[in-house]
């Protein structure tokens, strides 16, 4: 069984916020609180180490007490990016992302990718939830991956990849269902713009 210990968690805060007009997203409130903070406390109750992934406003997300790392270099090549800085930095066995924007991320989330990942003997476990079309959809972003991945990832992004599911191919690789009884049908809803923050504020004020 995994250890908690053994995972690092990353919060992706490295975006341009284009669909949100360009703002630093991390930084919009939730109920009155920053997006990635509210990602912070509650990626916190699942791993004790934890880096934020941003890439301007730096003094901002140190100021919540956790190591920024921002892309090498910074030029907001997107997600991977993102994890390659967490790689670089990650002193434990595993690293576990989650994106800033998606404030309802299930509590046992990582317990469950790590699940997943020692069960089918993987590298990689990614989250999937049903959507409104009654199928299963991945959320890349919601990633477990092992550390010593971090060669692999240089090299892919040296080579010009971006895409997140390109290079999980590459590897072993679980897709982790999150649809039982009781599980949150918002929880991968993900906040693009100001519009879905405040759908997303309403759903969890209901």
């Amino acid at each position: 069984m995994i250890d908690a210990r053994e995972i690092t968690g990353l919060i992706l805060a490295g975006g341009r916020g284009s669909r949100m007009g360009g703002v630093d997203k991390g930084l919009q409130h939730f109920n009155g609180v920053a997006l990635a903070l509210h990602a912070l406390l509650r990626l916190q109750q699942q791993v004790e180490q934890i880096m934020i992934n941003a890439n301007r406003n730096l003094a901002e997300y140190e100021a919540f007490g956790r190591p920024v790392r921002p892309d090498n270099p910074a030029d907001y090549a997107g997600p991977l990016a993102g994890f390659l800085a967490g790689l670089e930095h990650c002193k434990t066995p595993y690293l576990v992302t989650v994106p800033c924007d998606t404030p309802l991320f299930a509590t046992d989330l990582v317990a469950r990718l790590a699940e997943g990942l020692e069960r089918d003997n993987a590298e990689i476990a990614m989250a999937a939830a049903r959507e409104a079309d009654g199928e299963l959809h991945t959320h890349p972003v919601f990633c477990l991956m092992r550390v010593e991945l971090r060669s692999s990832l240089a090299e892919f992004i040296r080579g010009g990849g971006r895409k997140i599911d390109a290079w999980t191919a590459q590897h072993r690789t679980v897709v982790v269902p999150f649809d039982r009884p009781g599980d949150d049908p918002m929880a991968f809803f993900n906040a693009n713009t100001l519009a879905d923050l405040h759908q997303l504020e309403a759903h969890e004020n209901d």
